[in-house]
Parts: structure tokens; C-alpha cells; sequence
């Protein structure tokens, strides 16, 4: 746990003050985020406001990767614990930073540009694809390895999963695959369409990558590949540890940004953020093997994109609309909710869905080991 939580120290520090540095280099550089004129009225006040800023906490994230990597060769009984960057590590951090360059392509084209249209749709879902394709191909056909005595499985697996495999919802390695890509461009949108007010999408990514990050941890602590862990309960994932070290060093790295982001933000996230964010929790999802729970996990990013979907049918249907408008922080905006308010309801409400999706898994376990007992 002291590599996990130096990771996320050092992320935090990396954010915390080199968040400043990006802000004067964007504004320099007139980077700032073009504002909707159909848009809420109020967000015309954050013209000039700098976006990118995922830059920061992306860097910060793969530097702390590295420090908690140093950490880790400092403490004994280094059987379980991973010498160097790991297959698990490849398709984590590189859903990250490929997922964050698409969005930072798209941040760069908005700026250019001087309007909010930036990269098509077509070109931003057949880049998610390609990324997660790649990624998904690394998780589902990297040979696996041994670890001690046992057999430690692939980064992803062939069977959809809920708090575990489940045995009779095998898909195959291709269609594990499509699924991956699916998760993955389905996240990726769902924490765009998120980051619209100041900090909304920070809190929230904090908060559902800080549940992978504890779900991670104690994977590892009843880890199956631990040859002196003998309960009848274990975890059949693989690197444990290391998706704790990066989800950890990821908190970190937006708990300093989210200091600069929060009402009024002095810079955004922009896609470059978002993105990344979103595919990052993805592969999370998939290699804890509990993707069928991200739903709840990632409750609000889930209402915000239901809502839209809704929101979109209806219009092309009937014409009519169902909110005054989507993405849903924007319904509030426009019924009279502060920004504030929104933004910290709606993190009771991804609070809510951590503390359930937690409780769950916690349940899982408890309900195996008092039945063994």
C-alpha cells in the first residue's frame, strides 16, 4: 500500500503545482476553450478560460507510475509485487495516453479553428475504436504468466464479468474484443458528455477511479496467485497491484488539478481529459473483472448519457424534447440551479453509486467466506 500511496503523493504534487505552469503556457498561447454560442448563457463569462489542462494530470499520472515503481523496489517479499511495467500497465496507461492524444488532437482543432466543432464525430468514434481495438487485442492475447507456482491470467478475459467471471457468459476472445471496444469508446463519451461545469467530471472520475484503486488493492491482498493466501475466496486477475498504483497515481494527479478546476475552473480538462478519464476507467473496469458493474459504478456518467440518448430519440422522433437541455447538468442550468449546486449534487449522486458498487463487491466476498466458514 506505501507504493500506492506514494504514486498518488507525488501525482498530486506534479498536479498541484504544475498545473499553474500549464495555465500560463495555454493562455500564452491563446489555447482557450471555445464557448457554444446555444450553450447556457452563464458559461459565456468562462470565455477565455484555457483547455488541455488533462495534459497535466496525464503526465503527472505516468510519472507517478514510475516514482511508485522505485517505491516498490525498496520493500521485501518482491514475489508478487512487479518488477517493471506489465501487460496490465501497457493497456492501462496506453488507453490513457492514446485516448487523451485523440483529445488533444480535438482540443487543438477547436483552438484553431475558433469554435467548439474541433475533430468529427466520425473521426473521434473511428479513433476510440482503433484505440481500443489495439489495447483490447494486447488485454485478451498477451501470453500469460507465471507467477510463483501459479498461473496469473490474461489482463482481460473471455467471460463478462460482474465482482468475478461469470463462467456461462463466455463470448470468446474476438467478441471479448468488440466488447472492450465498446466499454472503452462508451466511457470515453459518457466522461465528455460529463465535463461540462467546473470540476463535475474531476469529482467524478476521482471518485469512481478512487473505488477501482480499493477494489484493486484488495484483489491483491487475496490474490490467486499469492501462494500463501489459502482462503477459499480468491481473485483470478491479473497484476492487482499494479492497476492499484495507477489508479492510485491517478487520483492523485486530479485531486491537485481539481484545486485549479473547481468553481470558477482557471483552466478545463477539455477532451484531452475527458477521454483519457473515460477510457482509463474503462480498462480498469475490465481488468478487475467488473464491467457489468460500471454501470452503478459510474452511476452518474450512466444518467448522463441514458438522458441524452432520450433526449436525442425523442427529438428525431417526435420532435419534441424531454429536457430543456442535454447533457443533463445543462437541464439544471437552465431551470435556475447554480453551478455549484449542480456539480456537488451530482457528485452525491456518483457518490451514491460508488458507495453501492463498493458494498456489493464487499457483499460477494463476505457472502463466500461466512458460507465457507
Amino acid at each position: 500500500m506505501r507504493a500506492v500511496f506514494v504514486a498518488a503523493f507525488v501525482a498530486f504534487l506534479i498536479s498541484l503545482f504544475g498545473t499553474p505552469i500549464a495555465i500560463r503556457y495555454f493562455t500564452r498561447l491563446k489555447a482557450d476553450q471555445p464557448i457554444r454560442a446555444d450553450g447556457p448563457q452563464g458559461h459565456l463569462g468562462k470565455k477565455g478560460t484555457p483547455t488541455m489542462g488533462g495534459v497535466v494530470f496525464i503526465f503527472a499520472t505516468l510519472i507517478a507510475y514510475t516514482g511508485g515503481h522505485i517505491a516498490l523496489t525498496t520493500l521485501p517479499d518482491q514475489q508478487l509485487r512487479p518488477s517493471g511495467p506489465t501487460a496490465t500497465a501497457v493497456v492501462l496507461l496506453g488507453l490513457f495516453v492514446f485516448t487523451g492524444l485523440l483529445g488533444f488532437l480535438d482540443d487543438y482543432l477547436k483552438v484553431a479553428k475558433r469554435n467548439s466543432d474541433g475533430l468529427n464525430k466520425r473521426g473521434k468514434l473511428i479513433g476510440q475504436a482503433l484505440i481500443g481495438a489495439v489495447f483490447g487485442a494486447i488485454a485478451l492475447y498477451v501470453p500469460a504468466e507465471k507467477t510463483g507456482d501459479a498461473v496469473v491470467t490474461t489482463v482481460a478475459s473471455p467471460k463478462l464479468s460482474w465482482v468475478h467471471d461469470i463462467d456461462w457468459l463466455n463470448i470468446t476472445k474476438i467478441g471479448a474484443v468488440v466488447f472492450f471496444v465498446f466499454v472503452v469508446m462508451s466511457m470515453s463519451n459518457a466522461v465528455n458528455l460529463t465535463d461540462g461545469l467546473d470540476g463535475l467530471a474531476t469529482g467524478t472520475s476521482i471518485l469512481v477511479i478512487g473505488s477501482y484503486m480499493a477494489i484493486a488493492f484488495w484483489q491483491y491482498r487475496h490474490w490467486c496467485a499469492d501462494p500463501e493466501y489459502n482462503a477459499n475466496y480468491c481473485y483470478d486477475v491479473r497484476d492487482p497491484l499494479e492497476m492499484a498504483l495507477i489508479a492510485g497515481a491517478a487520483v492523485g494527479a486530479l485531486v491537485g488539478f481539481l484545486w485549479w478546476n473547481t468553481s470558477p475552473a482557471r483552466i478545463f480538462m477539455g477532451d484531452t481529459g475527458s477521454m483519457a478519464l473515460g477510457s482509463l476507467i474503462a480498462g480498469l473496469a475490465v481488468a478487475t473483472k467488473t464491467v457489468l458493474l460500471l454501470p452503478l459504478m459510474g452511476l452518474l456518467f450512466f444518467i448522463i448519457v441514458v438522458t441524452w440518448i432520450m433526449q436525442i430519440g425523442s427529438y428525431r422522433t417526435t420532435g419534441k424534447r424531454i429536457f430543456r437541455m442535454v447533457p443533463l447538468q445543462h437541464h439544471f442550468e437552465l431551470a435556475g440551479w447554480s453551478e455549484v449546486n449542480i456539480v456537488v449534487r451530482f457528485w452525491i449522486i456518483a457518490g451514491i453509486g460508488m458507495a453501492a458498487s463498493l458494498g456489493l463487491f464487499a457483499a460477494d466476498f463476505l457472502r463466500v467466506m461466512s458460507g465457507s466458514g
